[in-house]
């Protein structure tokens, strides 16, 4: 039983790596049956990227009802920097690192979507989805952006790995979480 799967590795294994799938994965697309294969579990394993464009993420973006208020309350409670708010009134960012966090009215959201949608601000509980920023002392900074507006979800505290996050909601409705860096 082990010298029929050491030849089939050795003969296969190239093949499966450049269809970047596993052994299973090969044996259902080449139609390949071995009973005693066939009982085998799938093991991960590393496996090369398929051929794709190089993608990053380049920005998240909450739809409100006011882009200004939006951007001025972020700058206020996280001291967050101002990328632009067009002069429309209807579209703006924040300078957060290597992305952005915009804001965009909901009228061009929905025009652009075609549809509707969940408004984080009228709904009664958070969206499932948030941001997170990293700082230093979360216990400071969440005290702080509750000064400034923001509604208290989860106090600081410190979780088993070591990270102290905190999460609250800002008046747009947005879900914020604050924590320490992973280390």
């Amino acid at each position: 039983m082990v010298q029929p799967l050491v030849l089939l590795f050795l003969l296969f294994v190239p093949q499966m790596l450049r269809l970047a799938c596993s052994p299973l994965a090969w044996m259902r697309t080449t139609g390949f049956a071995a009973a005693p294969l066939a009982r085998l579990r799938a093991v991960p394993f590393p496996l090369r990227p398929l051929e794709t464009p190089d993608m990053k993420l380049a920005y998240t973006i909450l739809y409100v009802a006011d882009v200004p208020a939006s951007i001025e309350f972020c700058e206020r409670a996280f001291g967050l920097e101002r990328g632009f708010v067009h002069e429309s009134g209807e579209y703006g960012e924040l300078l957060t690192g290597s992305t952005r966090l915009a804001f965009a009215q909901h009228g061009i959201a929905r025009d652009n979507l075609g549809q509707d949608y969940v408004d984080a601000q009228r709904s009664p509980q958070p969206l499932g989805m948030e941001i997170g920023l990293v700082t230093d002392d979360v216990e400071a900074a969440w005290r702080h952006a509750l000064a400034s507006g923001a509604t208290a979800l989860k106090a600081p505290q410190r979780k088993p790995w070591g990270q102290t996050v905190a999460y609250l909601r800002c008046p747009d409705g947005l879900l914020v979480e604050l924590c320490t860096a992973m280390d």
